[in-house]
């Protein structure tokens, strides 16, 4: 992306060109010269712009729902929100993430292989010490889990995965079931160092802790549905074809809705002050003799034109001609 220069460098840049310090003439060179950009087949990208947009999509929805779900669970103020979607190997990921951490290893049928929810420690432990009945404050020093928190927390994020399966089912159908909870990543080998891996960090907010959740999808899981992550695909899916009942009634219920049907006998102008001195027996001009049909509008649209009349001692309009599409603006 083009760098975006502040006034204060623009204004220095122009004294430059003026005092004769710089060459524009070298400029122009520099800009012509062929940019050579260094690849490093050690992170060949895996996933297309268009994927990751649509990994950005599923995983935004994936946030408000662990926001709905962990509000309801802690009782307090809770805020996740998509910080970045990345691709990088698995061994920078492991190298980037805390000694000691909280790792979710689970799997999601029908999908083969595992991926990771890491949860940092201040988040975790803040969660852990609400559902305690504590106020959600963080521990001096963060020790292994005992027994019962490593059961409590694991409860937890299982039902977080149903809301994963939630986030995904436009896409694919997961049965996301937790594995084991980890706390050393040296332990946690999901794939090969060298594999390319999607990051998806949430941004996280639990009363007044903040931390990161990071979840890891390797790139040799998420294969098989590698079509159904581009634009092209996820917009496809959102044009839902309705089956024969279920647009039969939906006919039935447009047919019994109610609409306002309103017969214009003509319109008039009159000004303010005329219409202040109305009394019983004044006769307001319209626009359309007694000759001519009346309008008759569904809403506000324009779609009959009729004859006034009675019927059975009430008055009515007979409709004589249907007004199609377009026809409104001859009128």
């Amino acid at each position: 992306m083009a760098e975006v220069l502040s006034q204060s460098e623009i204004d220095a840049l122009l004294a430059a060109l003026s005092s004769g310090e710089m060459d524009a003439n070298e400029l122009k060179k520099e800009d012509t010269e062929k940019k050579v950009k260094v690849y490093d087949f050690k992170r060949a990208l895996r996933f297309s712009k268009d994927q990751i947009r649509g990994l950005t999509r599923i995983h935004e929805n994936y946030a408000r729902l662990l926001t709905t779900y962990f509000s309801a669970q802690l009782r307090t103020f809770v805020q996740i929100t998509v910080a970045s979607v990345d691709q990088l190997p698995y061994d920078e990921f492991i190298r980037s993430i805390p000694k000691m951490t909280i790792l979710n290893i689970f799997e999601a049928p029908p999908l083969e292989g595992r991926m990771v929810l890491e949860v940092n420690p201040n988040i975790a432990y803040a969660m852990l010490d609400r559902l305690l009945g504590g106020q959600g404050t963080i521990p001096e020093k963060m020790g292994a889990l005992t027994e019962i928190e490593t059961t409590v927390m694991e409860r937890v994020f299982s039902k977080a995965l149903d809301s994963f399966h939630e986030a995904w089912k436009q896409v694919i159908e997961l049965d996301p079931l937790l594995e084991v909870l980890e706390m050393n990543p040296q332990f946690m080998q999901i794939v090969s160092p060298n594999e390319i891996v999607a990051v998806i960090s949430f941004s996280t907010k639990i009363g007044e802790t903040t931390g990161m959740i990071n979840l890891c999808l390797p790139h040799v899981v998420l294969e098989p549905i590698m079509p159904k992550l581009s634009g092209q695909y996820w917009f496809a899916s959102q044009r839902k074809v309705r089956d024969a009942s279920e647009r039969l009634r939906l006919e039935e219920r447009v047919k019994t809705a109610k609409l306002p049907i309103v017969a214009e006998l003509g319109t008039g102008t009159i000004t303010v002050g005329e219409f202040l001195s109305l009394t019983q027996g004044d006769v307001i001009q319209l626009d359309q003799g007694i000759d001519n049909m009346l309008k008759v509008k569904v809403g506000d649209r324009l779609k009959f034109l009729g004859q006034p009349g009675t019927m059975k001692g009430r008055v009515s309009v007979q409709v004589d001609q249907i007004v199609e599409e377009g026809e409104e603006n001859n009128e």
